[in-house]
């Protein structure tokens, strides 16, 4: 069976549900964040996979957001001491990353799928 004779998943649902970016129904992770090697229900091959730092970026600049600015916001508001900080932000921060990686993983992985992106390559004449 060829790729056109699958049907296309959303990759973006796909992704969040960690499904196979073809079919959209067989598992894309066989661990919290280990790609499997090949979706069990239509074949495809995830040898293509590579979200390399994608998903750490990602998750980085989206949690750091929110907990730099609740951290701030808690500064000023009530200037607790600095001990507190590390209670409540270090394991927020993690809390909230192992999540976000396995989502943005798996998007950046169906949108890689969908739009047949590969390694780059320059051709150089000859």
């Amino acid at each position: 069976m060829s790729n056109a004779d699958h049907p296309r998943a959303n990759p973006v649902e796909a992704g969040l549900r960690g499904r196979c970016p073809r079919c959209g129904k067989g598992r894309l992770f066989s661990g919290l964040l280990a790609v499997r090697s090949g979706c069990d229900v239509c074949g495809l091959d995830y040898a293509f996979a590579d979200a390399a730092d994608g998903p750490a970026v990602f998750a980085i600049l989206f949690v750091g957001f929110v907990v730099v600015g609740l951290a701030l916001w808690l500064e000023v508001s009530y200037d607790p001491p600095l001990w507190l900080h590390f209670v409540i932000w270090i394991p927020l921060t993690v809390l909230l990353c192992l999540p976000a990686l396995r989502l943005l993983k798996g998007v950046l992985i169906a949108l890689q799928f969908a739009n047949r992106a590969a390694e780059g390559r320059l051709d150089r004449p000859e």
